[in-house]
């Protein structure tokens, strides 16, 4: 199951952005996501039209227009996620050296 979506739509140059910041942050910490075209639903459509790209985490909305790397990375190394995968920040920690 994902932990992430980004809701998108396509010709987006914040969109393509966006999703260069999930895929990166996704694969240093391992994490599934999904992107949502919301031209294909008109609910999504009309719910997000104005502020895509919009990030899910854990399917809580997290961020809209733009995607911060470093809290996109906070937010999957919560609580939750440390607990689901135990070893997350130590395996993150000799993947950067430290």
């Amino acid at each position: 199951m994902s932990r992430v979506t980004l809701y998108t739509k396509p010709g987006c140059h914040l969109c393509e952005d966006a999703r260069a910041i999930v895929v990166k942050v996704c694969a240093e910490l391992g994490e599934e996501w999904t992107e949502v075209d919301i031209t294909q639903d008109q609910a999504l459509f009309s719910e997000y039209g104005d502020q895509i790209p919009v990030t899910f985490v854990d399917g809580k909305q997290h961020d809209f227009w733009r995607v911060d790397p470093v809290r996109l990375r906070t937010a999957l190394m919560g609580t939750q996620a440390d607990e689901a995968r135990p070893g997350l920040m130590e395996r993150l920690r000799r993947r950067r050296g430290q």
